[in-house]
């Protein structure tokens, strides 16, 4: 989807929305013109609920997050309800989304992104009273991800989806259980599957560990230093950390703030060369779809901090990765994917993970909130757009089976 920028400081101009924003920021694109024009928009029209929800993502995408959250809550204050129309007549999916950054809810829009699928996003806040009235739709999507502020709108979501009349993908008692713990609690005991176990701890105890009047041991069943630390409620790496000794924990303290954190053994995951890989797939109705594979020098692999654009052999892995995966990887991890799918429940579910020197799947973590997309440019990965169609597609058939 595309958007006239000559319109977008008009009142009620259509929203946006995150996938077309993201997209021109994805491709190196100042949005600080675009978060200008809808800036003035909101100040000059304080009821246009549009040019805040926008102009939120603007803030979120330019790095604001404490200004794009507050803005955002102007703006659900002002509307809860959103449309994204389709690109061709087609099915209503009603997402339900909590207030949060672009972490918090299921990334929809890529998904369905120039598709015949209407989006009617609906924000709930954990606070205040649920509608009895919600807009008309084929088939309803929870898409509000695990977090600590989201467990309690997942909680009440239990309860208000319980008997709803249209199909629901994606239960909120299964969205709660992929916290960190509760996702290595899920998947314990599975064969070919390797999770630590991770440990939601305070402060405390991990400064006892650190002082040495406690041992790594008596936190972690499974193992003890290295371990990695990370606080709750962080994502995409920061403040993780890989700790060799109680002395590192000690420093790691006194550096990062926090009352809770995720403790787990580190795996050394790293192949025959030396580096490490990392999948992120899919699980759509139980089968699994690449969405990125990375290779890094690094444990801790973010496919935009892997080198990838840089490095023209990566790549070419990459496309031969995606090119086998059906035959190769699929195949290799059949069993454990399926039970993976079994215990979580989930028809939608992310997962990012490697390979295991033993031929173990090793899982980093599993939710409902990984971005997935087709942004890359065509011309460096030519290999991406068709692995994304089909997982585009994949979806579509997911909504249309459980209209029916």
């Amino acid at each position: 989807m595309t958007f006239d920028a000559s319109t977008i400081g008009q009142h009620n101009a259509p929203l946006i929305g995150v996938a077309p924003l993201m997209r021109r920021a994805f491709a190196g694109e100042d949005l600080s013109p675009i978060g200008q024009v809808l800036l003035e928009r909101a100040q000059t029209y304080p009821n246009d609920a549009h040019a805040y929800m926008d102009f939120s993502t603007v803030l979120q995408l330019t790095g604001n997050r404490d200004d794009a959250l507050a803005v955002q809550a102007e703006a659900i204050m002002l509307q809860p309800h959103y449309t994204i129309p389709a690109a061709s007549p087609g099915l209503t999916l009603l997402v339900l989304m909590g207030p949060g950054d672009l972490m918090a809810n299921t990334p929809v829009e890529f998904l369905v992104e120039d598709s015949d699928v209407t989006l009617e996003l609906l924000y709930l806040r954990a606070d205040e009273d649920f509608p009895e009235q919600v807009p008309d739709h084929d088939v309803m999507l929870v898409a509000v991800a695990e977090s600590e502020a989201n467990q309690p709108l997942l909680e009440r979501l239990i309860d208000y989806t319980s008997d709803w009349p249209r199909p629901v993908i994606n239960r909120p008692a299964q969205l709660r259980a992929t916290s960190r713990d509760g996702l290595s609690a899920a998947l314990r005991g599975l064969s070919g599957v390797e999770m630590p176990v991770a440990v939601r701890t305070g402060l405390s105890t991990l400064s006892a560990i650190a002082a040495g009047t406690q041992t790594i041991d008596s936190l972690l069943p499974d193992g003890g230093f290295p371990i990695i630390v990370r606080p709750l409620g962080s994502h995409a790496g920061t403040n993780l950390q890989k700790l060799d000794t109680p002395a590192a924990l000690g420093k790691y303290l006194q550096e990062v703030e926090g009352p809770q954190f995720y403790v787990s053994r580190f795996v050394d995951y790293r192949g025959a060369d030396g580096l490490f890989r990392k999948y992120r797939i899919v699980l759509i109705e139980g089968k699994p779809y690449i969405c990125h594979y990375a290779i890094s020098q690094n444990w801790m692999i973010h496919y935009l901090n892997a080198g990838m654009t840089e490095s023209a052999e990566k790549r070419a892995e990459e496309a031969a990765e995606m090119a086998r995966f059906d035959q190769g990887f699929a195949v290799r991890h059949q069993a454990a994917l399926q039970a993976i799918d079994q215990r979580m429940g989930l028809p939608y579910l992310g997962i990012d993970c490697a390979e295991m020197p033993n031929g173990d799947l090793l899982i980093f973590e599993a939710d409902n909130a990984m971005i997935v997309h087709s942004m890359d440019p065509e011309d460096m990965f030519p290999y991406k757009a068709p692995a994304m169609r089909k997982v585009f597609k994949a979806f579509r058939e997911l909504l249309a089976h459980s209209v029916g």
